[in-house]
């Protein structure tokens, strides 16, 4: 049979064909199209006409389709549903694609090509093209001489390694972490769908009659809100908080530190005085300092609430706290002083009805966009939903596939990614995918959603709407491809509508009764927002400057205890809380060790935050949930992508540059 990854999908918009895609398949098609994408870059090199825009920058962004159409099928599963064979696979291809990426950008005869095109005359967003080819080749090493980038080539390859590895024991982690109860009385203060789920995830798991609490990849576990057991608590917790530590071979410490030490070394070989700074040169702060001093001014606020609420806690609770009892008293105190159950809004939060009538209907009322469920297309797994988005004038904008439930092939956490970027050059359309990872119920069962996932929920489609609305001419700049430090700004834009009045008033009806959620109840949440800011921004502070930590070591330093050196780290920072651990420890910092994702950027979602809500402000100001208001949002900046400046595009909406403190007030900080 032909592999159907070799050609085009003939499905519509591209989507992939899954279902007759199998694992050699993958690696064929990588194989056939590392080869490819080298013979149309030799072609590109050895062209004998002058270098110029269109037979340099416009072949390269031609160049690699295959390659891309393979790579993005493979690594969707890779982080939604890796068999083991995708795992070895995984472990296999990922130092051939750093190796590539070397090829391409320490090819100085493609890096004279393109400092030889002349861009007088082209329009700004070719030009901008040019531009970002040459930063990329210089902070790639081009500037190396041979013996420099050879050993630049090692280093990078020996991260990919390790960086798939540490993604992989992370995972494997998560899994062998998951708490295992003999009794439902041991979930006492658990719902019922909850108790419910955690017996399906136990039978699942070849353990029937007993119950399986599963893991997410924070910290802060949510069933530790709800469990009045103290001591399953604490079972809990430990398990959170000791993942991919202990000398175990899931033991993840070892390779953290090695990937610490190698990034310090690959950016003292690139001139920067470590891996910190040479990240943020990509981003859109100015300098790493201006990084910190953001940070070094929140952190003192935050510990001082996270301090008053403790406090609090502590009244409530009649007994001197422990890290595990925070989330259990939090919610209490929500209960007594705010008049908040958060379990009891949870009927109120019916996953199908969340995405229908409030994420969807957001969309719709913004920006004019529908959605139609496309039941003959399907997914890389039986949970994959399919939509066809249509523009306003009834024309296909593109796919969104929805992949709501956990499942132990999937990574943590929740996130997005493209199958099909959109690109005028290429006259492609969008298809992009949501992941989340709430449990699922037995047949048949509602899925109600926590706060939070319901806040993930409409995250997510923030970062969809992103790659669904992306109108560039060139795929480098396509819909999300902006600097990590810009990307969670319009997901995290997308929050607003959660409880904004008309959207909430549709959404949110309990999944039997089909009453609105009462508007005390809206009252009480608005009263109680400030509630929980002092532990939530030191979690995540804590988390940031751990990563700052780590990446800002010189080679020579890296400790030999990362445990104690985690310890330490936060201490230094002003952020050690015994009562709140850092968001994500080493053991489990996928974000910034399992890849590059967010490596020295994690705090990437507060300075993308400063932008937030300054827009909301202006969405408030502007009056609010519009079809003007979307439209201008979208063509200004979701648009845009990253065809120019990001901060340029913010300026095009809000008219000046951002502000601090519509932040500082957002989270009690002020």
């Amino acid at each position: 049979m032909t592999n159907p990854l070799l050609s085009p999908s003939p499905l519509p918009y591209g989507l992939p064909p899954f279902a007759q895609v199998s694992p050699s398949d993958y690696a064929e098609a990588v194989d056939a199209g590392l080869m490819e994408h080298l013979a149309e870059i030799e072609a590109i090199v050895a062209s004998p006409a002058p270098a110029g825009f269109e037979n340099t920058a416009v072949a390269m962004e031609q160049a690699g389709q295959l390659l891309q159409r393979a790579a993005a099928s493979f690594f969707t599963l890779v982080s939604a549903d890796a068999t083991d064979e995708i795992r070895d696979l995984e472990t296999e291809l990922s130092p051939r694609f750093a190796a590539h990426q070397d090829d391409i950008f320490l090819n100085r005869a493609l890096f004279e090509r393109f400092s030889a095109i002349d861009t007088s005359g082209l329009d700004p967003e070719s030009v901008r093209l040019v531009e970002e080819y040459l930063k990329e080749f210089r902070q790639s090493g081009i500037q190396l001489d041979p013996a420099g980038q050879e050993h630049l080539k090692e280093i990078n390859a020996e991260l990919s390694r390790l960086g798939t590895e540490f993604g992989q024991r992370v995972k494997e982690g998560m899994k062998s972490a998951a708490l295992l109860l003999d009794s439902a009385e041991e979930l006492t203060g658990l719902p019922a769908d909850d108790v419910a789920s955690a017996a399906e995830a136990a039978r699942a798991a070849g353990h029937g009659g007993k119950y399986l609490l599963t893991l997410i990849q924070p910290s802060n576990q949510p069933a530790m809100a709800a469990l009045e057991n103290r001591g399953v608590r604490r079972r809990l917790f430990e398990a959170s908080i000791s993942r991919g530590s202990g000398g175990s071979s899931l033991d993840v410490l070892d390779l953290a530190r090695s990937m610490a030490r190698l990034r310090a070394e690959k950016a003292a070989l690139l001139g920067f005085a470590n891996y910190a700074e040479l990240v943020v040169d990509r981003q859109t702060a100015p300098d790493f300092e201006a990084v910190q001093a953001m940070l070094s001014r929140l952190a003192p606020a935050a510990v001082r609430n996270a301090d008053a609420e403790a406090a609090a806690l502590a009244e409530s609770a009649g007994h001197p706290l422990e890290a595990w009892d925070w989330a259990f008293y939090s919610a209490k105190v929500r209960r007594e002083k705010y008049a908040v159950d958060e379990q009891a809004l949870r009927p109120y939060f019916e996953l199908d009805r969340v995405l229908r009538d409030g994420v969807f209907f957001a969309a719709t009322s913004l920006y004019g966009i529908t959605f139609h469920e496309r039941g003959d297309l399907a997914g890389y797994h039986p949970d994959v939903r399919v939509w066809e988005v249509r523009d306003q004038d009834g024309s296909g904008l593109g796919l969104f596939l929805g992949d709501y439930y956990t499942r132990e092939s999937k990574r943590g956490g929740a996130w997005m990614n493209s199958l099909v970027e959109q690109s005028d050059l290429l006259g492609t359309l969008p298809v992009v995918i949501n992941n989340l990872n709430i449990s699922k119920p037995p047949a048949g069962e509602p899925t109600l959603l926590t706060l939070d996932e319901l806040r993930t929920t409409f995250h997510e489609f923030g970062h969809a709407l992103h790659g669904l609305f992306s109108k560039v001419t060139y795929p480098r700049f396509s819909g999300t491809a902006v600097p990590r430090d810009f990307v969670e700004y319009p997901s995290q834009v997308n929050e607003m509508w959660i409880l904004w009045p008309e959207v909430l008033a549709n959404y949110a009806r309990h999944h039997v009764t089909g009453e609105p959620l009462p508007q005390d109840a809206v009252a009480r949440l608005d009263d109680a927002r400030l509630w929980g800011e002092g532990f939530g921004t030191t979690e995540y502070l804590g988390a940031a400057l751990l990563d700052l930590a780590w990446h800002t070591l010189d080679a020579t330093a890296v400790p030999d205890d990362a445990l104690a050196f985690e310890e330490k780290a936060l201490a230094a920072a002003g952020v050690a809380h015994a009562l709140i651990p850092p968001r994500y420890r080493t053991g489990y910092f996928q974000h910034i060790f399992a890849g590059d994702g967010y490596a020295a950027g994690y705090y990437s979602y507060i300075w993308s935050e400063v932008l937030d809500a300054e827009t909301v402000d202006w969405f408030t100001e502007q009056g609010g949930m519009t079809l003007t208001n979307g439209q201008r949002f979208r063509q200004e900046l979701l648009a845009r992508g990253n065809s120019r400046d990001p901060l340029e595009s913010f300026r095009a909406l809000r008219g000046r540059d951002a502000k601090l403190e519509p932040l500082l007030k957002r989270r009690g900080l002020d």
